[in-house]
This record gives structure tokens, sequence and C-alpha cells, in this order.
């Protein structure tokens, strides 16, 4: 059976950083890789599902929002998909680090915290999420990114 195109990176050498993943039509997909791969250090649900919340919602609403197609964690919990129609990876990134800065400066209510807008409205924790986009942020801002994953299996 063919392998998913994720499935040929070796995760063990995996660093922190966005990579493209891969690349269907007009649709890029980019990995926001958080965390180290089975570094031992992985999101907290809630944080995850804080960041996912919040994500969404200020990438949809902000001038790249009609190319946004999807924003969702990774079943590992090392990090994010972003999904974007039509756009350089040099706008996606920058779009990406406004959007972390917006998250972290944060204020007031959770967005879509409600039992009617979520499935899980009680696990959620806007601190968590603020603590793993400072730290994503400091990875991105530290380094060149040229979006390729360094090795494959």
């Amino acid at each position: 059976m063919k392998k998913i195109a994720s499935f040929t990176i070796n995760h063990d050498t995996l660093e922190k950083g966005m990579y493209i993943s891969r690349i269907d039509g007009d649709v890029v997909t980019y990995d926001i890789r958080m965390k180290k791969p089975n570094g031992g250090d992985y999101f907290a649900m809630a944080a995850a599902h804080t960041l996912e919340h919040l994500f969404a919602t200020y990438a949809r609403n902000s001038k790249h929002g009609e190319k946004i197609v999807y924003v969702g964690p990774m079943g590992c919990r090392t990090g994010f998909y972003l999904l974007v129609r039509d756009k350089l990876p040099e706008e996606v990134l920058s779009a990406t680090l406004l959007t972390l800065e917006r998250i972290i400066a944060h204020t007031g209510g959770m967005l879509g915290a409600s039992r009617e807008e979520c499935g899980n409205y009680l696990e959620l924790d806007l601190e968590a999420a603020k603590v793993e986009c400072k730290r994503i942020l400091a990875t991105l801002k530290s380094k060149p990114c040229d979006f390729k994953y360094k090795e494959s299996l």
C-alpha cells in the first residue's frame, strides 16, 4: 500500500518549523510542527483545542481568510496542518506569524466556546495555548524557512 506523504518523513530527525507537506492543485498543506516528534513533549489536548479555535478564527478573519481551507491539529499532538489556496509560501509564513501573535495577545472570552458552538467546549486552555504559540513563534522567527523537509525515509 502506498504511504501518505507525511509517513515518508523520518520523524526522529524532524525539527520544529513550518514545512510544505503536499500540494494538491491550488491547495497547499503546511505542516506547522510545534513539538519535536517522538520527543516526549506533546500538546495537551486543551491547549491544542484552544489553538485550533483561535488560529482558525483569526486566520479566516484575516485578509487571507477566503484562501484558508482548513486548520487542524495533528493526531500525534506535535503540530497543526494549515491548508491554504493560492498563496505564496512566504505570504503564508507571514500570515502564520501574525496569527500566532494575535493569539498571544488575545484577551477576553474564548472564541467558539459555548455548548452550541463546540462539541467539547469545556476542554479549552487559553494560557497553555499562548505558551505553545510563543514557543513556535520564537522558533519560526529564529531560523530561515525554506518549507522543505530535510530528510525522508
